[in-house]
């Protein structure tokens, strides 16, 4: 037996061997789906799989069907095919932003990597896009106002936030959970919500913040904010992708090609 567990033959079909770095191999060429089947419980109906193919691929080379000029065209078309898909994993690996690329990235989108994990009361007032809840009275703005800023008031003298947001906030949903809406990102809620809930510190609280939903009182609860090197790989993986395709551009205008154009009609520019 080799003494290299990954030379060990672990198929045969009459003189083909196949090892367990090649059956490795062939299972990572394979869509997701079929490699999780050839890596889990049932490999073994996979590799009878993979046996029957090889079978009939024999069976095909006896009959010469591979000496066929249409299956030497298919054949040639699934070499070059795999051999694109190489040539463009190669390109992937040579075609990284360098490290200048990726901190000005990072520099220039630092809101994206930011996240706060606010409360909030809200206090509707007549057109709120918020409902109404049951056996409440429909205010005015002056009213709204009035009602939030009292609110404040008794939270700066120490009454509870969560149990004043359960027991007085319009946001039913938010409110039973003490007001907490959890993390937060840029973009996610309204713009005048997101510019006070990102200027405040933990802990602190907003002055009364006006949407269309009404009055809030928002509460920082923590802040987080990303590095550079934590956020590093998912920037090579957002920045890569031009690179790679303009690398690939490159060749395709370093080639000689022509299109029928009777067969392939010009493609109009996008309005």
């Amino acid at each position: 037996m080799n003494a290299n567990p990954r030379e060990h033959v672990i198929i045969t079909v009459d003189d083909i061997k196949i090892t367990a770095a090649d059956f490795d191999l062939i299972v990572a060429s394979m869509p997701q789906q079929l490699q999780a089947q050839a890596r889990g419980p049932n490999r073994t109906q996979f590799a009878n799989n993979l046996v029957q193919m090889l079978v009939l691929a024999q069976e095909a080379k006896r009959q010469k069907l591979d000496q066929t000029p249409d299956f030497q065209m298919l054949a040639k078309f699934q070499t070059d095919n795999m051999l694109a898909t190489h040539m463009a994993n190669e390109l992937s690996n040579s075609n990284k932003p360098d490290e200048a690329t990726l901190r000005k990235y990072y520099d220039d989108h630092k809101a994206d990597f930011e996240q706060a994990r606010v409360s909030h009361i809200l206090v509707r007032f007549q057109g709120s896009q918020a409902p109404l809840r049951n056996g409440q009275k429909d205010l005015t703005e002056a009213e709204a106002l009035a009602k939030i800023q009292d609110i404040r008031k008794r939270i700066q003298g120490g009454a509870d936030f969560a149990e004043v947001a359960k027991a007085e906030s319009d946001d039913v949903g938010s409110g039973a959970k003490g007001g907490d809406l959890g993390a937060i990102t840029h973009g996610q809620t309204v713009p005048a919500f997101e510019q006070a809930a990102f200027a405040l510190k933990p802990g602190e609280l907003s002055q009364p913040v006006k949407t269309q939903f009404g009055y809030h009182l928002i509460k920082l609860v923590s802040f987080d904010a990303k590095s550079f090197d934590e956020v590093r790989p998912d920037l090579e993986k957002r920045l890569s992708p031009p690179l790679v395709q303009k690398a690939i551009e490159d060749l395709v205008k370093k080639a000689v090609v022509t299109l029928d154009p009777t067969y392939f009609p010009p493609i109009e520019p996008a309005k």
